[in-house]
């Protein structure tokens, strides 16, 4: 009992640890006054998106202090989506549609989407992002700017999500502790190691020189975890990625309900967290140090143990660091009391993905299944 309580302690530490340091270097962009910023693509891939792209497209052209055009590329909508985008198109000439190809073998349906959006984009940036990713006025003039300013070929970051239901709440906050949790930003920033490679595919900024050297989308064309992939092809090519801190200046509201959650985080487990090499040390870090303390203090409580403290102790430092998490990243608090139960969902989640990768039943999303 006293070796389980060292683990729990230590993987509790681990995180909170790591999210301090971190939040040191996970700032929101400065652009320098009367910096020139270069015209700026913002790319939006779209199917069957009509409740989210009028207010992205909307949210896109508020853009100020920089150029901006906005394509959308419909991908095989059956709803309203290209009927709106048309409508704005023709109120704003900044506005382009233009109609996906049909996916080739090997492709990912959102890779080739944006592989398209790059043929047909302008601009020296290229913003990739989604239909439900809303921009604040000044976001893409700071973000563009801080790259520009600071030599970044890709900037990438978790947009501040918006969440409803308490399935939304109990999961998609741990995207900012995960990442900050368990990725050391001082390696992300001072090397150019695949390793440290990292990003989140709602908001990707690439600079079009460094994303055509490398290949673009088709260099990562079969894998579901472009936010991931790309960063990692552009520091495999020797350029430098980077993270910003996207709150307060791009928002998405990722999923609906906890069943979109749930098929949504699963269907590219096996490339992340989920995948085969990976899901052990997962299971291991996420439920020794944020389920297993609270596990170990009730059993030992009833046992009558004297350990129940230091078990306790654990427990309160993940609920410390989801709470740091919480308050940094403007999320709803009402998680944070339900931590370890998002922690373990996440886990069985990814587990659920693994699952379904090995059994060749992957998961459809918008009615399509993996190419």
């Amino acid at each position: 009992m006293n070796v389980l309580v060292i683990i729990c302690l230590v993987l509790a530490a681990l995180p909170l640890v790591m999210l301090l340091i971190n939040l040191l270097f996970y700032r929101r962009p400065r652009t320098p006054a009367g910096l020139s910023i270069e015209k700026v693509s913002i790319l939006i891939p779209a199917r069957n998106e009509q409740d989210n792209i009028e207010q992205a497209i909307m949210a896109a052209l508020n853009s100020k202090g920089v150029d901006v055009e906005v394509v959308v590329l419909d991908d095989g909508s059956t709803d309203d989506t290209a009927a709106i985008v048309q409508r704005l198109a023709a109120d704003d000439s900044r506005v382009r549609l233009i109609q996906g190809k049909p996916l080739p073998a090997g492709w990912m349906g959102k890779n080739f989407a944006c592989a398209q959006l790059a043929q047909a984009a302008t601009g020296h940036w290229l913003l990739f992002q989604d239909a439900d990713v809303h921009l604040s006025q000044d976001a893409v003039s700071r973000l563009a700017g801080h790259a520009q300013n600071r030599d970044i070929d890709l900037l990438s970051g978790v947009p501040q999500q918006i969440t409803h239901s308490l399935g939304e709440r109990l999961i998609i906050p741990l995207i900012n502790l995960v990442l900050l949790g368990y990725l050391p930003m001082i390696g992300v920033r001072l090397t150019r190691h695949p390793m440290f490679a990292a990003g989140v595919g709602q908001f990707v900024l690439a600079r079009r020189e460094a994303y055509l050297d490398v290949g673009g989308h088709g260099a990562i064309r079969s894998q579901i975890q472009d936010g991931v992939a790309l960063p990692r092809a552009f520091r495999g090519k020797g350029y430098f990625s980077d993270l910003a801190d996207l709150t307060g200046l791009v928002f998405c509201r990722m999923y609906q309900d906890f069943s979109q959650v749930w098929q949504g985080f699963a269907k590219n487990a096996h490339e992340g967290m989920g995948s085969p090499g990976a899901i052990g040390v997962w299971t291991t870090l996420l439920l020794g140090g944020h389920v297993l303390p609270w596990v170990g203090a009730a059993v030992s409580a009833l046992l009558g143990r004297p350990e129940t403290g230091l078990f306790l102790a654990a427990g309160l430092l993940s609920l410390v660091a989801r709470a740091i998490s919480a308050l940094r990243f403007r999320q709803n608090l009402s998680g944070v009391l339900l931590h370890p139960v998002g922690m373990l969902l996440i886990v069985m989640i990814q587990w659920y993905g693994l699952f379904r990768f090995k059994s060749r039943n992957p998961i459809a999303w918008k009615g399509r299944l993996p190419a």
